[in-house]
C-alpha cells in the first residue's frame, strides 16, 4: 500500500493516439503506466508539468540565448529548462551543430525570430534521446538530422516529421555541415535554374561552405564554373572545387574578367550570396534572358531593382528561400536523399575546415562574418 507520506499522488495516464511519421497511420494503444506526482529529483533539478493528460519532466541544458540584435557578444552560454516531448515530437541530444550565415542574419535582425529571446541555430545531427505519445517510426537511439531554429543546444525538441534519418556510412559532422548547404544548392542548381551541361555559370564566394558545393554540383552536371573568391588560399580551394577559372576580386574587375572569359557573351546565371558589394556588377554579368538568383547578402541587402534594369537585357531575378523547397515530408526526404547520394558518390566533397566548442560561438561567428573560414563550420556541444 502506497503511504502519503512517501508519495503525495498517483496518477494514472494513458495515451490512445499514435503518430507514424513514415507509414500511414495505425491505432496503437500505449500500455497504461503509473506516475508519481511531486517526486523531488535531486540529481538534475527536474521539475514535472501536466499537459493534455501527460507528466512531463522539465530539466536543465546548456544552450546559446539571445536577448538583444547585435553583435557575436549578444549570443549567450546558459542553462535553459527542456522539457519532455509532446504528441508529434521527439528529443534529440545533439552530437554537431552547422554554422551558417543566415545564423548571423538572425543575431543582427536582418531576419526576425518569432520570439525574444531566442535560440539561434537552424542544423543539427543527434541521437534520439526520447519519442512523444504514440510516435513510431523513430526510436530512441536513432541517428538523425533536422533543419530547425534552435540547434545551438546541448539538447532540444523538434517535430518527428522534421527528422531525417542519417545513413550510417556518414559520419555527424559531414552531415552537420552539409545538410542545408547541400539542400540549398540542390534547389539552386536542380531548381530554381536547372544548370545543364554547356551552361557558363558565376559563383560569388566559390570558396565558402555553399559556393564550395554549388561549384562541385555545376561542374558535375557539365557546366562552366567562374567562381569569385578574396585571398589566394580561397582561390586554390576553388580550383580544387571544379572552378574552371577563379577570380580574385580583391585585386580583379570581376566584371571585366567575365567578359573576357566569355568573350563578351556573359553567363547564363549568376549565383550571388554576397549582396550589395557584387549585386550589380552581378547583372552586368548576365547574357540576355539570364538569371539573377539573389539567396544571401553577407556585405549588405542590395538596393532595390528598377524594372528598367532588368528590361535592358530581359533578366530574370529571384530571391529564393529553402523552407519554400521543402514544404512537405517527400520533398524534404528527396531533396535530402539526393544530397546524402551525392555525398557518398564524390561527386560533393564535404570540407569541415573548422571545429568550435557551442560555447565559443561568439568567435565562431566573428570568425565568419570576418571571413576568416572557408569551407563549412561545426560546432560541438
Amino acid at each position: 500500500m502506497l503511504r502519503t507520506r512517501q508519495i503525495s499522488q498517483v496518477i494514472k495516464v494513458t495515451s490512445c493516439s499514435t503518430t507514424n511519421v513514415d507509414a500511414p497511420l495505425s491505432s496503437v494503444l500505449t500500455p497504461t503506466f503509473w506516475v508519481q506526482k511531486n517526486l523531488s529529483f535531486s540529481h538534475r533539478s527536474q521539475e514535472q508539468t501536466r499537459s493534455r493528460g501527460h507528466i512531463f519532466l522539465k530539466r536543465m541544458v546548456k544552450a546559446i540565448r539571445v536577448y538583444e540584435h547585435g553583435g557575436p557578444e549578444v549570443l549567450k552560454w546558459e542553462d535553459v529548462e527542456l522539457g519532455e516531448p509532446r504528441e508529434g515530437e521527439i528529443r534529440v541530444k545533439n552530437k554537431a551543430i552547422g554554422l551558417n550565415f543566415i545564423d548571423v542574419y538572425f543575431r543582427k535582425g536582418v531576419y526576425k525570430p518569432a520570439t525574444m529571446p531566442f535560440t539561434p541555430g537552424a542544423e543539427a545531427v543527434g541521437e534520439v534521446t526520447a519519442v512523444g505519445p504514440g510516435i513510431t517510426g523513430r526510436k530512441v537511439g536513432d541517428l538523425v538530422a533536422f533543419c530547425y531554429m534552435g540547434s545551438y543546444t546541448e539538447e532540444q525538441i523538434i517535430s518527428a516529421d522534421k527528422a531525417i534519418p542519417v545513413p550510417p556510412s556518414l559520419d555527424p559532422s559531414i552531415v552537420a555541415s552539409v545538410l542545408s548547404k547541400g539542400m540549398t544548392v540542390q534547389y539552386l542548381v536542380r531548381r530554381t535554374f536547372k544548370v545543364e551541361s554547356g551552361h557558363t555559370v558565376l559563383v560569388h564566394a566559390a570558396a565558402g561552405g555553399v559556393g564550395s558545393l554549388l561549384c562541385q554540383w555545376a561542374n558535375a552536371l557539365g557546366a562552366t564554373v567562374i567562381g569569385t573568391v578574396s585571398t589566394k588560399e580561397k582561390a586554390a580551394q576553388a580550383k580544387e572545387d571544379g572552378c574552371h577559372h577563379v577570380i580574385l576580386y580583391t585585386e580583379e574587375d570581376f566584371v571585366a574578367r567575365v567578359n573576357e572569359i566569355t568573350s563578351d557573351s556573359g553567363v547564363e546565371v549568376v549565383y550571388d550570396s554576397v549582396g550589395i558589394d557584387t549585386f550589380q556588377g552581378s547583372l552586368a554579368c548576365l547574357k540576355p534572358r539570364g538569371y539573377m538568383v539573389s539567396f544571401g547578402q553577407s556585405s549588405g541587402t542590395p538596393d532595390p531593382v528598377p524594372l528598367s534594369a532588368l528590361a535592358a537585357k530581359s533578366l530574370f531575378l529571384t530571391r529564393p528561400s529553402l523552407k519554400f523547397y521543402k514544404p512537405t515530408r517527400d520533398e524534404l526526404l528527396e531533396t535530402a536523399g539526393e544530397v546524402f547520394a551525392n555525398v557518398a558518390s564524390g561527386i560533393l566533397r564535404v570540407r569541415v575546415n573548422h571545429s568550435y566548442p557551442l560555447s565559443e560561438i561568439a568567435q565562431a561567428h566573428a570568425d565568419l562574418e570576418n571571413r576568416r573560414t572557408s569551407g563549412s563550420v561545426v560546432l560541438i556541444p
